[in-house]
């Protein structure tokens, strides 16, 4: 991303989520499968992490677990 990286712009998302009854889900998919590059995303408040190559099924179960809790 030009101007910010995703871990700068999940904070920025949290950061503006404070004091409201908003929650935006946020799916970390990279292709970095490192359990750091984990921690880091889970950290900084990204709520699942994802790598490549995708898994449709998981990609999926863990949308609608996001979608469901947020409804």
């Amino acid at each position: 991303m030009p101007k910010m990286d995703g871990y700068e712009a999940t904070k920025a998302i949290r950061k503006s989520e404070v004091g409201t009854d908003l929650h935006i889900p946020i799916v970390a998919l990279t292709a970095h499968a490192m359990s750091c590059d984990e921690a880091k995303c889970l950290e900084v408040g990204m709520d699942a992490y994802l790598t490549k190559p995708i898994d449709f099924k998981l990609m999926e179960s863990t949308i609608l677990s996001l979608t469901r809790r947020t409804s």
